[in-house]
């Protein structure tokens, strides 16, 4: 007689992963052109990464409206969810909506007074060079890594990004809100580096600063570039 085998057991486990948010600014024709400039600025930058679309400063008669969702899937932007507007409003028709995922952090949280202060950040530790093709993202604190960042590479962190060698690739560094993290490097040959959301390129950094050690920190909304001793 025989037995019926067990059932397999269904193997489940949590991930996590980093979307950009793009919040359009009317008239939206010139913000279109505004990121199509800043995405030949810094070619692949969002390459492979899902974007939520964040309308919060639409509203229902916003010229050109219906046609922003079809703009930007024109452009290979792998659009992951959609909030801040009403998908009652006229212009949305022929989209084919989708509400952003439950439980994501938004950018710039404000706490009330009484609120209790956020937990101390965690620091992630990389001893080896990032590698070109390599993505490092580390949303809960610094990154410090002992090695350098290759060119082609990308570090991703919520707090500040301390590369003990050469920054030859991308970091990003403050995601989530945070304006005062900053990017530290013992040489700055960089591709990209951002902080909130605030990015330059390596044609807009300051020329003194290149090939040396340098911090990288946010004045307002502008990227300043200090030497390191």
């Amino acid at each position: 007689m025989s037995s019926t085998p067990p059932l397999p057991r269904i193997r489940m486990s949590g991930r996590s992963f980093l979307a950009l948010t793009l919040t359009p600014e009317a008239p939206l024709a010139d913000w279109l052109a505004a990121f199509d400039q800043q995405v030949a600025r810094s070619v692949g930058f969002f390459t492979g990464k899902p974007v939520v679309l964040d309308l919060s400063l639409m509203q229902p008669d916003t010229p050109d409206l219906a046609e922003l969702l079809p703009a930007l899937q024109a452009r290979n932007l792998r659009v992951l969810g959609m909030e801040g507007g009403d998908r009652t409003w006229p212009a949305f028709a022929g989209w084919d909506w989708v509400d952003s995922p439950v439980g994501g952090r938004a950018s710039g949280p404000i706490n009330a007074p009484d609120d209790p202060p956020p937990p101390a950040p965690a620091t992630l530790f990389v001893e080896e060079t990032v590698r070109s093709g390599q993505h490092i993202i580390w949303p809960e604190g610094d990154v410090v890594i002992f090695g350098s960042v290759s060119s082609g590479a990308e570090v991703t962190a919520g707090g500040s990004v301390h590369i003990h060698g050469a920054l030859r690739g991308r970091a990003i560094a403050g995601i989530g809100g945070h304006a005062s993290s900053r990017i530290l490097t013992r040489l700055l040959d960089a591709e990209l580096v951002a902080i909130d959301g605030f990015y330059a390129t390596a044609d807009e950094m300051d020329p003194a600063c290149l090939g040396k050690a340098a911090q990288v920190l946010l004045a307002g909304e502008t990227l300043t570039f200090r030497p390191l001793p």
